[in-house]
């Protein structure tokens, strides 16, 4: 196995993904702080691997992708010891590619438009954004009506996508388990995971901190 290395920042959604991802299957890997404020990922070194300035990217012994997406796909499909993470069969890894997308589409949209006004440093957020929160809340419910997982009876790399964003959504409005039982449910199956604090619950101190620090009101 080639040499892993997983450039981000723990205050990254995505780059959370991929470090769940990374420990789910038991591979080593350096991990290398770009620090986004001070404008490391605008260096030529970093545009070099990543013409797009995005976080997370990963490098395999000379061989580099972004997205978190295309990354958690690349690392089950090369290094899984097999592919319940993320589904061989077409019908099982469509259902996960919907959710995946949903993700990048939706809920990863919903959890920016959240944050934009206290990046911005704004003291007012929108209460029309709290209201989509509250639809994504039930989308993810409805996922899990009839499973322990969202695409399906086993964890895939959905999971570790959705959970990355609601741990920072969730700080601004919690689920609520009397409307959202099934989601509830599933986040208390996924921080029990081995790894979850390592990979993602331990790393989100600089998105509380910040979120913390910012006085809003909902208009």
């Amino acid at each position: 196995m080639g040499k892993l290395i997983l450039y981000g920042i723990d205050g990254s959604p995505p780059v959370r993904s991929v470090l769940l991802t990374l420990n789910a299957l038991g591979l080593e890997f350096e991990y290398k702080i770009v620090n986004l404020m001070t404008g490391e990922h605008l260096k030529p070194e970093y545009l070099k691997i990543n013409p797009l300035h995005t976080v997370p990217t990963l490098g395999d012994d000379g061989f580099y992708i972004n997205d978190s997406h295309a990354i958690n796909a690349y690392l089950v499909s090369k290094y899984g010891k097999d592919d319940t993470l993320y589904p061989k069969d077409l019908q099982k890894r469509a259902i996960v590619d919907q959710r995946l997308h949903y993700d990048s589409s939706v809920l990863a949209t919903t959890g920016r438009a959240l944050t934009a006004p206290l990046r911005e440093g704004k003291t007012e957020i929108p209460k029309a954004r709290f209201d989509a929160l509250e639809e994504v809340y039930k989308t993810l419910d409805l996922f899990l009506a009839s499973n322990d997982f969202l695409a399906g009876n086993y964890l895939t790399i959905a999971d570790f996508h959705v959970i990355a964003v609601l741990s920072s959504t969730i700080l601004l409005r919690d689920v609520d388990a009397t409307k959202y039982p099934k989601l509830a449910g599933w986040i208390q199956r996924i921080r029990r995971l081995p790894y979850y604090e390592e990979a993602n619950g331990s790393r989100m101190s600089q998105v509380a901190n910040f979120i913390k620090s910012k006085k809003y009101t909902i208009v």
